[in-house]
């Protein structure tokens, strides 16, 4: 089993419980091939660097996951299929990554230095 990250952007006109819906769908199609899901995010309604389908935000997503590779076709599939997915990526995550992401759930880089703080505050 590998593990793998995938990001997707969902059309911006759902309704946020139809987005929601979605995101249940996608993990479910992850839990029922036997992926293990270790993270998930909804980052929320984002502007897109550049018009994609003439829409210029979308709600971003991401799984983290550990699978077999097979899972990631059948994944990227449903993607395809999904009139709802305006793009959608997924990285393989080496050891690197996986640390990482470790740290990055864990809150290790949004905490601020106290210096910085109280700079913030003087300013």
């Amino acid at each position: 089993m590998k593990n793998y990250e995938t990001v997707f952007i969902l059309t911006p006109v759902l309704s946020d419980e139809q987005m929601k819906d979605a995101v249940a769908r996608f993990k479910k199609v992850l839990t029922t091939n036997k992926a293990k899901l270790i993270n998930q995010e909804i980052w929320g309604l984002k502007k897109l660097a550049y018009p994609i389908q003439h829409k210029t935000t979308g709600f971003y997503n991401l799984f983290e996951y550990e699978a077999e590779p097979a899972v990631v076709d059948v994944l990227e599939t449903e993607f395809r299929r999904e009139e709802q997915i305006m793009r959608f990526l997924t990285v393989s995550l080496d050891k690197h990554a996986l640390e990482y992401n470790g740290k990055r759930r864990k809150g290790a880089f949004n905490k601020k230095d106290k210096t910085e703080a109280k700079e913030e505050k003087a300013a």
